[in-house]
């Protein structure tokens, strides 16, 4: 049976391929190893290559079930369902403002962030993430902070029971992994209760990076020393992970959560 290619680019492409030659009316772009935009939806591609990993052998079979799987299946039925039905399916995503390279921002239900970022909204099915489009939000008769008090609540009820990996550097800094791998560990960044459940251990405010869409790292605010070694790693893990977000801290406080790039250079990315 054919297999799939290993490398990430080529897989995507190979599959990129593939979804054509299904849907020959749809607009397919390649945004990333890891992703696809279909018709202004992202397609995370992630579960897919677990999937083909279990047994290469079957790949192209595999891969092709899947995406008719996804045409016929959980895509349509969730475009066809009330939004009571999908109130606690809704998710928060931050990604950084370039997603607008690729997608028409009036059509994507959304809310600005800081540090270049803004947060999307997504429909968490079993076998797929749906983004939320601005026409489903007004079918819904919703708004974008209304989805965005829902995502929160949401990821506040996937969150209670963490596990927190907390490392002492020797210099002197502390810092606390969450990595939950299912797909919202930055987004726990937007969890209401952040910062009492860490400050304690991080003496007060506290740093947070998300150099990419499955990494959360809070660390204390000093000392230098620390904070300048991990801030290195945090832009080497933007350069190399899929679903990059963004290389720069974010601050949390009592108050909320800032951001550590400068307003203008924010409102340029």
């Amino acid at each position: 049976m054919a297999q799939m290619p290993r490398e990430p680019d080529a897989f995507a492409e190979q599959v990129a391929e593939m979804l054509r030659q299904i849907q020959p009316d749809s607009q397919i772009e390649l945004t990333g190893p890891r992703e696809l935009i279909i018709n202004g939806r992202r397609l995370d591609l992630e579960n897919l290559v677990r999937l083909v990993k279990h047994d290469p052998s079957r790949g192209r079979e595999i891969v092709e079930h899947y995406l008719e799987q996804l045409f016929c299946g959980e895509a349509n039925t969730v475009g066809s369902m009330s939004f009571d039905l999908l109130r606690t399916k809704v998710m928060p995503r931050i990604q950084p403002e370039s997603i607008f390279n690729h997608l028409n921002r009036e059509q994507v239900a959304h809310v600005p962030f800081v540090n270049g970022t803004v947060i999307v909204f997504v429909i968490d099915m079993p076998q797929m993430t749906v983004s939320i489009t601005t026409e489903q939000m007004l079918r819904w008769q919703t708004n974008p902070e209304e989805l965005d008090a829902l995502a929160r609540e949401n990821i506040a009820n996937i969150s209670t029971e963490l596990e927190l990996q907390v490392v002492t550097s020797r210099e002197g800094g502390r810092a606390i992994v969450i990595a939950e791998q299912d797909g919202y560990d930055a987004a726990r960044l937007l969890l209401g209760n952040l910062y009492s459940r860490l400050r304690t251990r991080l003496g007060g405010d506290f740093y947070v990076a998300t150099p990419a869409r499955d990494m959360f790292v809070a660390m204390s605010i000093g000392p230098e020393p620390f904070v300048s070694r991990l801030l290195a790693r945090v832009h080497e893990d933007y350069r190399r992970l899929p679903y990059a977000i963004t290389p720069h801290l974010f601050v949390v406080t009592r108050d909320g959560v800032a951001g550590t790039l400068p307003e203008s250079e924010s409102e340029a990315a």
